[in-house]
């Protein structure tokens, strides 16, 4: 398995199904602050619902699609990046993290996030990575600004949540722009 130094005691590897009782323990711990953003965390709230979505990154990845990597802080799993769309022929892919508090205020998600954009661009090719996100997780906008996106626009009342009906903000980079 491959390891990606993001810090000199953090590191971004792959999430798979074999590590899920690691994966619920940390959802555990982040689930208050990563629910609102990130509709599979509220699935994964026992062994069977960490496995199976688990096992659905590692299924798609496989089909050259979705891939779901983790952040490790010391050793323990403190939050993950993850290629939410991956589609080779059309050129384009979407971005999406999460964090839990323990691992916030230091960087690692911008750091992980340029890892899997430079590597969308510059190995596989790809013509553009999104990032989609609430309007109101000013941190998640802060990180695609700090990647050099641009905001696009707002897709009003896309999602629900909690029976709310929520905006969506889209950034996108294309490859010609990255750094």
């Amino acid at each position: 398995m491959f390891s990606v130094d993001l810090t000199e005691n953090a590191q971004l590897r792959p999430l798979e199904p074999w590590q899920a009782e690691e994966f619920l323990a940390h959802m555990d711990r982040a689930r208050a602050t990563v629910d609102p953003w990130i509709p599979w965390a509220s699935v994964s709230t026992d062994l069977a619902g960490a496995t199976a979505t688990l096992q659905r990154y590692a299924d798609n990845a496989a089909k050259d699609g979705q891939r779901l990597f983790g952040i490790w802080l010391d050793g323990v799993l403190v939050g993950g990046t993850m290629f939410v769309a991956f589609d080779v022929r059309a050129g384009n892919c979407e971005i999406g993290v999460w964090l839990e508090p323990a691992g916030t205020g230091r960087g690692l998600v911008t750091r992980a996030a340029r890892v899997l954009i430079d590597w969308a661009f510059r190995t596989r090719g790809l013509h553009r990575a999104e990032w989609h996100c609430n309007p109101g997780n000013i941190a998640s906008s802060n990180v695609a600004r700090r990647l050099g996106m641009t905001r696009e626009g707002l897709m009003r009342e896309s999602y629900p949540w909690n029976g709310v009906r929520n905006d969506t903000e889209i950034w996108a980079v294309l490859a010609s722009e990255w750094k």
